[in-house]
């Protein structure tokens, strides 16, 4: 891949051969942010997995980075009241369902009782190519609507390993103090590491690197950060 002159002259600045503590590897993505606009930091862990394995959950990370989610409930009449009082945006049964099957999509992401699944189930076209359908391994199908939206509103993200094994999340902001990126990382590790499938190998977190949106990537040392 072919980098700009701003991107070479950011990673002139440090070794990016080497691995870094995560306090160091979060002050050198900062310092080599060029952007005009308050760059993403993004971390990438690269994971062990045997075939078949997959790695999917949720977190909340414990310094919040981004603007507060719109949720919205697909629940029984006698749910309604209790997702409200939660933060959730929207919350009913068969008008969201008829109105985003009209293609109406003005929320962040989904929940759902388990009794709502069969039909909201029939979304699929349409929130499934969103990566919005409710699903019970990242807790967005569950009776207990009211703690799901509390969650989801405190910043609760969803991780997932994609086909190469490989976790990619947003972990903070640029101009963020690097103490909380730090420590959203290492949120990030310890819950991944968590994760690891019964009879994987040693050194099932192979490596981290963390980068901002427009930056060049620096190597973690994962012993250092977990």
């Amino acid at each position: 891949m072919k980098h700009g002159k701003n991107y070479k002259n950011a990673a002139a600045k440090y070794d990016l051969t080497k691995k870094y503590d995560v306090a160091s590897a979060c002050k050198m993505v900062q310092d080599m942010k060029f952007a005009k606009f308050d760059e993403t930091v993004e971390a990438h862990v690269s994971l062990r997995l045997e075939k078949n394995q997959t790695v999917r959950d949720t977190l909340v990370f414990p310094n919040q980075f981004r603007g507060e989610k719109k949720v919205l409930v697909f629940c029984k009449e006698d749910k309604v009241q209790e997702a409200l009082d939660a933060g959730a945006a929207y919350a009913g049964s068969d008008e969201y369902i008829e109105k985003v099957k009209g293609g109406w999509l003005d929320f962040d992401v989904c929940v759902a009782t388990p009794d709502m699944m069969k039909d909201v189930g029939r979304l699929g076209m349409v929130l499934g190519r969103k990566g919005l359908m409710p699903n019970p391994k990242t807790g967005t199908v569950t009776p207990d609507v009211g703690k799901a939206v509390a969650e989801l509103k405190k910043g609760r993200t969803e991780f997932r390993a994609d086909k190469g094994g490989v976790v990619h999340i947003a972990v903070g902001k640029c101009s963020m103090d690097t103490e909380k990126v730090v420590e959203n990382i290492s949120t990030l590790i310890s819950e991944v590491g968590r994760k690891k499938p019964a009879g994987s190998s040693a050194g099932f977190v192979q490596s981290v690197s963390i980068s901002s949106s427009m930056g060049p990537g620096v190597w973690v040392d994962i012993k250092e950060g977990e």
